[in-house]
């Protein structure tokens, strides 16, 4: 297949590195210094799964020069989303598709907006990974995981589903000739409000404390913090409409379990570094939902009035980033 990676940070660079391994056909979009590196090093990839290395990759900050390609997979942050979907509206042919792996719930609908519904698929990872530097990536937790697959909301056209299960197949196989785990899902909105309630939580319960997972699981006080905060989500999902299972809480807390002592959000770590960060994308878009929905959301709504004082605002568009 032909794939684009736009957004060679942590995610991305991970899952296209693992993509142009196998030898896909693999074009990067990316700016700055991460650019740089790309054309003139390659990537390096310190993983639990293996080290490698990539040589030099075929890389640009010109949309123009993409040209089409099968798979976008979106590596950008959450609020870069919007400018993303402008960037690749040129590079997309009548089967491609793109698969946004933001945490969050929103990319679906903002990449509809610009590109329409038929490319537009909903996509989830799974992974705790971190850039050291342009160019260099280390994972250091979870087995890397892709959930993939036509998001069906209320309406929504089943045939245009059926197109988009064929399309999530051809980039699942892929994704396991790459030596990753892959599954294609009918609806993939649970898995994505899975991962939305346990990384919205535990990054706001993170980043309030600046504990690590290992610290934060291991204190009551603040286990029982993010069991609370996870639970609204569970209810603001079924508000929904999003038939989450019934144990998903306990699914979640026994995730956070099995991550690396060590391990910290994406989130929690931008925070902490003066970078912009998705806080208004997960715990800011829990207290939104909620409100929209007449719904209480006491917990992630002190967390986030608390963050916000110490947390630099994303900037509402621009360009994306190398990360």
């Amino acid at each position: 297949m032909r794939i684009a990676i736009l957004g060679a940070g942590a995610v991305g660079s991970y899952f296209g590195g693992r993509l142009a391994q196998s030898g896909e056909d693999v074009v990067w979009f990316a700016r700055g210094a991460t650019l740089e590196v790309l054309r003139s090093r390659g990537l390096e990839v310190k993983s639990l799964k293996g080290d490698f290395v990539l040589p030099p990759q075929r890389a640009t900050d010109r949309p123009e020069d993409v040209g089409r390609v099968d798979a976008v997979i979106l590596g950008v942050k959450a609020w870069q989303v919007p400018e993303a979907a402008r960037d690749l509206a040129g590079w997309l042919g009548p089967e491609s598709l793109v698969l946004p792996l933001q945490n969050g719930v929103d990319a679906v609908d903002q990449l509809r907006r610009t590109l329409g519904p038929e490319p537009v698929v909903g996509g989830v990872c799974k992974i705790v990974c971190e850039v050291v530097e342009p160019g260099h990536v280390r994972h250091f937790g979870a087995e890397p995981r892709v959930e993939l697959g036509p998001w069906r909301d209320p309406g929504e056209e089943a045939a245009r589903c059926e197109r988009q299960r064929e399309r999530c197949q051809r980039l699942q196989l892929a994704f396991s000739r790459a030596g990753v785990a892959a599954r294609v899902h009918d609806d993939v909105r649970v898995a994505a409000w899975e991962k939305f309630l346990f990384i919205a939580s535990l990054s706001a319960v993170g980043a309030v404390t600046g504990l690590t997972v290992g610290a934060l699981r291991s204190r009551p006080e603040t286990r029982e913090l993010l069991r609370r905060a996870m639970a609204e989500v569970e209810t603001l999902a079924r508000s929904c409409g999003v038939p989450l299972a019934p144990d998903v809480v306990a699914r979640s807390l026994g995730f956070a379990d099995g991550l690396a002592a060590e391990s910290t959000s994406s989130m929690q770590r931008d925070i902490a570094a003066g970078r912009p960060s998705e806080l208004d994308s997960l715990c800011g878009a829990v207290v939104c939902l909620a409100r929209e929905r007449g719904l209480e959301a006491p917990v992630h709504a002190e967390l986030h009035l608390s963050l916000r004082a110490r947390a630099r605002r994303a900037p509402t568009s621009g360009p994306p980033a190398p990360g």
